[in-house]
């Protein structure tokens, strides 16, 4: 059977063998793949943001209100935010006078910016507000969290919105890692010159020695050079 093989039929089992080999061997190698996992990771890193990544880049705020703006529901937003600012308050003053504005304008019913609560929390921090303490909105604002991470924010990776707000990171990062190459060869080109100083004076008695003394070129004598 062997013997009825051309030679061309016989280098093509060859190399269809070896491919074979090549793909196994790729497939099941541990630094390939660790080098193609890190590589993937890489390149979609940006597009796996999470919420909470994207709300502590003050860009990641602008551009996510705007588009919850677009949505009609950027109160959302700026509730999770007036209590990212409220758990800081520490003084009982400001916290009831704080504690009291947030909910006229965000909790009680037929406020001008109500967000989406149920009964039980709204209720809670009615009576909480008697006493208010910094964690009152805890619930209030992990439940309005949720909702703008399970809902808002996968339309936002895909919006128009978010590829511009990739594109203008993107265009920073290049940038400064240009203005560090360029500051970096700039100051190696400094030390160069640092270490090869050229003195005129010197550069004229070497070329206009004859003896033991140096004259400029109208013969006028300028000093000894020994």
């Amino acid at each position: 059977m062997i013997g009825s093989i051309t030679p061309n039929q016989l280098m093509q089992r060859l190399n269809i063998k070896h491919g074979k080999k090549r793909i196994h061997d790729f497939t099941h190698s541990p630094l390939s793949l660790s080098k193609l996992s890190r590589q993937t990771a890489k390149e979609t890193s940006l597009l796996d943001e999470s919420l909470e990544t994207l709300l502590s880049h003050k860009n990641g705020q602008v551009a996510f209100r705007e588009f919850l703006k677009s949505e009609f529901c950027e109160e959302n937003l700026d509730f999770w935010l007036v209590c990212q600012q409220f758990r800081a308050l520490g003084s009982p003053e400001e916290l009831t006078q704080r504690a009291t504005s947030i909910y006229e304008e965000f909790i009680q019913a037929e406020s001008p910016r109500q967000v989406n609560l149920d009964f039980y929390i709204r209720n809670t921090i009615s009576q909480d507000l008697q006493q208010p303490n910094p964690l009152c909105f805890d619930a209030a604002q992990k439940k309005i969290y949720s909702l703008m991470e399970n809902d808002s924010f996968p339309r936002f990776i895909r919006s128009d919105m978010y590829k511009a707000l990739l594109s203008s990171a993107s265009k920073q990062k290049r940038s400064g890692k240009h203005h560090k190459a360029l500051k970096s060869k700039n100051s190696e080109d400094l030390k160069q010159y640092d270490l090869k100083p050229i003195s005129l004076q010197n550069e004229l008695c070497l070329r206009h020695k004859k003896t033991d003394t140096c004259f400029l070129t109208h013969g006028h004598r300028l000093r000894d050079c020994k």
